[in-house]
Parts: structure tokens; sequence; C-alpha cells
């Protein structure tokens, strides 16, 4: 999986099987802003879990 790139953020996903844990970091113009925190069940997070939670940060920050 991938880094997500919007309007020059970069969205890089990061988790862990064995604690079902991840984070996506959020990069703009290759500057740190934030980790945004996520659980999921399974072998791996759902592409769809991290778009949505990548789509969700866009639309509450007007990227």
């Amino acid at each position: 999986m991938g880094a997500i790139e919007r309007n020059g953020y970069q969205f890089i996903p990061e988790f862990s099987v064995i604690k079902q844990n991840g984070a996506i970091h959020v990069y703009h113009h290759d500057q740190f802003i934030e980790d945004l925190l996520f659980q999921f069940e399974g072998k791996f997070p759902e592409i769809d879990q991290i778009e949505e939670l990548v789509n969700d940060y866009c639309i509450k920050h007007d990227i």
C-alpha cells in the first residue's frame, strides 16, 4: 500500500498486523503535519478504510 497524494499533501499509511492498529502519516510539502490513527481487523487494513480516513481529513481541512 503506497502513499496517497492530494494537493501537495502526502498520506503514508503504516500498520501493525500484530497490534491491529496503524497510522497515516500526513505531510505537506515534505513537512510532517500529524498522524491519523486507526484500528482494523484481519490481516491488513482495508484500502477503503484508509481512503475514507484520507477523504475525511481532506474535507475537514479543506484540501
